[in-house]
């Protein structure tokens, strides 16, 4: 569930439920979707979250892919675990652990004022035998740090499930007791876990404990009131004062526990000596894109060689050869419209044809107009993916490049539906098919994650969120608009608005000129085919493209919007074609597209290349 769904459609709605039931949906629900076949790849494709493995580390002898990771607090069911190694954490807490399980009355929530988690006193826990049939069922490929509240108790239960151990410093009488208790574990890494507020008093206990520990958990602080904790959400100040405090007197590794609702908190974290940093009620406040946006902050800060990608030409000259192919069909469907080999094929002229009916000559400039608009604005993506994206090494711009390019080739399949396939796209597809076949080998090499200026959750970001929703919204709606139109262009051709504006049925057209429909069938799958390509372009774009300061995103939206919209729309008052329904869906589009740009233009301004 990516912020796009999250804060928009989700968020409002089950914040609403009673008890804990808002969260349950959403982590069963995800963990549905990542356990079915094809779930993880599909969660990828939203999100984009799998972290880089320029961020991955060695901690404790176990390897993190991602130094962020989850706190036991935010799925005490565990009814998550399977879908959030999907969304970019490195490491899974799990627990508290008792032997009895424990619900109590006051379920986890956000404070109305979205600045606090609220949870009972005693935290919900499943308890010693649904955590053990839990753990062992699920398949887990992120390290899992097991809490332990009663750790001299239940220690020999969970040695063979998880991989490191967190005990609060409370639950430790001595460090002889700790020491029995890595014994049980057969020695498997342990964090003590200790309040940010609790450091100093505990100082000296925590040095004796070191010994027999791994490493220091530094958590966030709550006040208990009411038989709640109120833990407030951003307690930076307070962590970092902590971690200095036992960087100075104790040479083990910390990491840190809540208390970071945005970027900016966890880079002040890594910045004072933390390894790892676990996320809980940020998490929830923030949205699911916390980890990834953290993620793409730290990438952003590190100073490396550029990654320039020598083979980007070829991908942007087979943008510009689009855009000009585009160019050519749209000022042929203004002039002549039919074309030669057209003529040739029908056994009929342009001249007979307006004759006869001219509302079906310009209907049929009417189709490639729509389609010439489409390849524009399709050329002027592709170029600009290869120009900021592709040439920088950035690989969600190759990926999105590669799949809006291969779904155009196979759309010439469409072509074929009537038995009506013209020579001049034949040679237009076997001169852009080299251009990219050398551009996809020459760029192999483009692997490189994205970065982002986003540091905070400001008023531009929580906009961006809505204009995100739109944007992706609109990418889909080419997608199944692209199908539906090349499904009519293979099948039945016209629909009623369109049969009506010509004033003729299918079959008065074929007593016409029976090769008639095949050459009108051509150009609706074509154009289908285009919209569907570029709407998979437009929808990559939205869901992977997203990151402040990359402002060449925004400015592709905006000038690759202008062609396909111009030509999809004024084009229907040029002929005179102004049924309100027929139009509709590009009205739609265009709401959409403004909206878009409007919401998201202050989080894309300015510009980070």
């Amino acid at each position: 569930m990516p912020d796009w769904s999250y804060h928009p459609l989700f968020k409002p709605w089950l914040s609403r439920l009673p008890g804990n039931a808002g969260r349950e949906f959403i982590h069963r629900g995800m963990s549905t979707i990542a356990s079915v076949f094809g779930g993880k790849s599909f969660i990828e494709f939203l999100g984009h979250m799998s972290p880089s493995g320029k961020l991955s580390r060695n901690l404790f002898g176990l390897d993190f892919k991602s130094p962020v990771g989850l706190s036991g607090k935010i799925d005490p069911n565990l009814t998550g675990t399977q879908a959030f190694q999907s969304l970019g954490f490195g490491a899974i807490e799990v627990g508290p652990v008792s032997v009895l399980p424990r619900e109590p009355d006051v379920g986890a929530s956000i404070a109305p004022t979205e600045d606090a988690l609220i949870l009972p006193e005693n935290l919900q826990t499943i308890g010693l035998p649904a955590t053990l049939d839990t753990l062992k069922k699920k398949k887990i490929n992120v390290p899992v740090l097991i809490r332990l509240e009663e750790p001299e108790t239940i220690a020999n239960h969970f040695k063979d499930v998880g991989d490191a151990f967190v005990i609060e410093i409370d639950s430790i009488k001595s460090p002889e007791d700790l020491s029995q208790i890595k014994a049980v574990l057969d020695n498997r890494p342990i964090l003590i876990a200790v309040s940010h507020y609790d450091v100093a008093a505990t100082l000296p206990k925590l040095k004796g404990a070191s010994a027999f520990a791994d490493g220091i958990m530094v958590e966030e602080h709550g006040v208990m009131t009411s038989g709640k904790q109120v833990l407030p959400l951003q307690q930076i100040s307070g962590l970092t004062g902590a971690i200095s405090m036992i960087k100075k007197e104790i040479a083990l590794p910390v990491v840190t526990s809540g208390g970071v609702v945005e970027p900016a908190d966890a880079l002040e974290l890594f910045r004072a000596g933390a390894e790892l940093v676990f996320l809980s009620g940020g998490y929830i406040a923030s949205g699911p894109g916390l980890p990834k946006r953290i993620q793409e902050a730290m990438l952003d800060i590190r100073e490396e060689e550029a990654n320039i990608q020598p083979g980007w030409l070829w991908y942007w000259f087979f943008g510009l050869f689009i855009l000009l192919g585009g160019s050519l069909i749209l000022f042929y469907s203004l002039t002549k419209v039919i074309l030669f080999y057209d003529e040739a094929f029908m056994q009929m002229s342009r001249l007979e044809l307006i004759t006869y009916n001219a509302n079906l000559y310009k209907f049929m400039s009417h189709d490639r107009m729509t389609l010439a608009g489409t390849m524009i604005s399709g050329g002027f993506i592709y170029m600009q993916l290869a120009r900021h994206g592709i040439r920088h090494g950035i690989h969600w711009t190759r990926k999105a490049f590669n799949i809006g390019a291969i779904t155009g080739f196979l759309g010439i399949l469409l072509f074929l539906g009537f038995g009506y396939f013209d020579w001049l796209h034949g040679l237009f597809w076997l001169i852009l098919l080299p251009v990219y076949l050398i551009g996809y080998r020459k760029t192999r090499g483009a692997n490189e994650p994205p970065a982002s200026k986003n540091r905070t959750n400001h008023r531009a970001w929580k906009k961006a969120v809505f204009g995100q929703l739109l944007l992706v919204i609109l990418g889909s709606s080419f997608v199944l608009g692209g199908i539906i139109i090349s499904s009519i262009g293979a099948t039945s051709v016209f629909v009623d608005t369109d049969l009506q504006y010509i004033c003729m049925t299918p079959d008065q057209l074929n007593a016409l000129n029976e090769k008639l429909i095949p050459v009108i069938a051509h150009d609706r799958a074509g154009f289908g085919s285009a919209l569907f390509s570029v709407g998979l372009l437009v929808l990559t774009m939205a869901l992977w493209g997203f990151h402040e300061g990359s402002a060449w995103v925004w400015r592709t939206f905006l000038i690759g919007g202008i062609p396909a919209f111009s030509a999809g729309i004024l084009t229907h008052f040029y002929i005179g074609y102004l049924d309100f329904i027929h139009l509709l869906p590009a009205y739609f589009a265009l709401a959409l597209y403004l909206g878009g740009l409007w919401l998201t233009r202050d989080f894309f301004k300015s510009d980070s290349r």
